[in-house]
């Protein structure tokens, strides 16, 4: 066995998690010793099989400014037109279904990630920043070290033994979750989802799909293969995502109640789900059977952690850590903001300050910010394919996504104690008040006629939600961040009254009242209707 030294970071894994952090660190530290270890050997394939293909703002925030990669980004990647949801259970006439989306992208980018093109891009890119990266390694185990010792880690490359020794280490490994299983974290959240997806060597043009003049003029440019297409019903919903190598993703995501995994877990077999819920995409899925790449299933995709920063000096970042759900992309801002704190807490290990109080504060938050998220998702699938609550739900969800969360990341303050103890009684209110929506939009699902009209709901015509995305990049002081935190929370407050009263109309028998919030400030507008 040969032993290699020691360094400062030991990286178990080199995707998207683990090199994203190597690249953090690098920018923070110039004379840091970073080694992260990778199993599969690189260039990896385009359209690698991997989870977390759509970005939304903060992922795309920390990749393009936080790391410096907007270049590549737009070259390389493809700018994403948007989230977009197709309401259209068993019919293939999406022409005739509420389509909720943007006529034109939003101002504060996104984009599609090709995630083979991509983290062959970061591992040369984390060569060329001087980190050691080593691919096609395998690790053999590691031992966590107390106090000031060091952690160690052997790994096996091309049949030879090393024995690393580190500072820090970090678990960046995935699913497979090193760390977690070694010390026994894994944790259930109670979210039960199923997922398959696949990948077609084909683009596939939704904007083709229906000769409908007026439908197909609704986008500008008519490009909605662009967007992260949602195709909802009750219990699931079902994405198209294009990938820069030409190929597509297709997936399905369901409540494991609601349709099982054994009527989907193979490619025929997705087929036959398809034809018979999403008849659109089955047809155009079927043309293409010579063109499938890979299949993969996962069973109970979705979970937490018991812990994942230690004042011993490990910690765990990216879907080592937790996973919460696919639907609205929150795979890249978790690496984000998990990223962070471990970069926060780096630097506070090497001013020599005890790091022990700060992990158990970022862990609170992080996991704060956690379940906040997962309440989005967790007991609400069976309204996905309600095409009345559904997008006023989306709203919410987004309102509440940029209006606080987004603030944070986006002014590089979620490791700013002070600020978050000055704010704190707001914060904790929205997520309050948040609780208090998810549960009103179970009972609205569960009185409403579910109408699905001919409509598309253009999210840019509601101009304070328009606003909210433009201003994300505005750079803030500390009092401004608290007071535009304070004003975004009191535009939630008037949003919930504003749902709530809007349910109780199209559904007698509701109280709006129940929605909570400021019914006494004028409402902001839901796609054109009072509220």
């Amino acid at each position: 066995m040969t032993n290699t030294g020691v360094h400062d970071v030991v990286i178990l894994g080199g995707g998207l998690a683990g090199l994203t952090l190597a690249l953090q660190l690098r920018q923070r530290f110039a004379d840091l010793d970073i080694v992260v270890i990778e199993r599969r050997a690189h260039p990896v394939p385009p359209a690698a099989h991997k989870v977390g293909e759509s970005t939304v703002e903060i992922g795309a925030h920390y990749f393009a400014e936080t790391l410096g990669l907007r270049e590549h980004l737009d070259a390389e990647q493809i700018r994403k037109f948007g989230f977009r949801f197709f309401f259209c259970e068993g019919r293939s006439d999406l022409e005739n279904v509420t389509e909720l989306g943007v006529r034109r992208v939003m101002p504060t980018p996104t984009w599609q990630i090709d995630r083979g093109v991509f983290e062959n891009f970061l591992g040369e890119e984390a060569r060329r920043r001087n980190i050691d990266f080593r691919d096609g390694v395998v690790v053999r185990g590691f031992d966590l070290a107390k106090d000031d010792a060091l952690h160690a880690v052997r790994i096996e490359r091309d049949g030879a033994i090393e024995m690393l020794h580190a500072r820090w280490l970090i678990d960046a490994a995935g699913r497979a979750g090193l760390v977690k299983r070694k010390l026994g974290l894994a944790e259930a959240n109670g979210h039960d989802a199923n997922a398959i997806w696949f990948r077609l060597d084909d683009r596939l043009d939704l904007d083709a799909w229906c000769a409908d003049d007026e439908w197909q003029g609704r986008c500008t440019p008519r490009e909605r293969w662009r967007s992260t297409n949602h195709f909802c019903g009750p219990g699931y919903w079902a994405w198209l995502i294009p990938l820069s190598s030409g190929a597509h993703s297709v997936g399905i995501v369901c409540d494991a109640k609601m349709h099982p995994l054994q009527t989907m877990n193979t490619f025929d077999r997705s087929l036959d789900w398809f034809a018979k819920h999403q008849p659109a995409v089955g047809r155009e899925c079927e043309t293409r059977r010579d063109k499938l790449m890979d299949f993969m299933f996962l069973r109970g995709f979705s979970y937490g952690c018991k812990q994942v920063f230690s004042g011993d000096r490990w910690a765990l970042t990216g879907e080592a850590g937790v996973f919460l759900d696919p639907f609205y992309s929150p795979g890249s801002d978790f690496i984000a903001i998990s990223n962070t704190y471990i970069t926060e807490l780096i630097a506070l290990d090497r001013a020599g300050k005890p790091i022990a109080p700060y992990a158990r504060i970022f862990e609170q938050l992080y996991m704060s910010f956690y379940e906040s998220t997962l309440t989005l998702y967790r007991d609400q699938y069976p309204m996905f394919g309600d095409a009345e609550v559904m997008p006023i739900k989306v709203i919410w969800d987004y309102t509440y996504y940029w209006g606080v969360l987004c603030q944070l990341v986006f002014q590089d303050r979620i490791t700013d104690i002070a600020l978050l103890g000055k704010v704190r009684d707001d914060l904790e209110y929205a997520q309050a008040l948040n609780r208090r929506m998810q549960l009103f939009f179970r009972t609205w699902h569960a009185a409403s006629r579910s109408r699905n009209e001919r409509a598309m709901l253009d999210q840019r015509e509601l101009d304070w939600f328009l606003a909210m995305n433009r201003t994300l990049h505005d750079t803030l002081t500390t009092d401004e961040l608290a007071r535009r935190l304070r004003e975004n929370i009191a535009t939630m407050d008037t949003l919930a009254a504003a749902i709530g009263r809007r349910a109780s109309r199209v559904c007698p028998g509701i109280d709006a009242r129940d929605a909570g919030g400021d019914a006494s400030a004028p409402p902001p507008s839901l796609f054109g209707l009072a509220a």
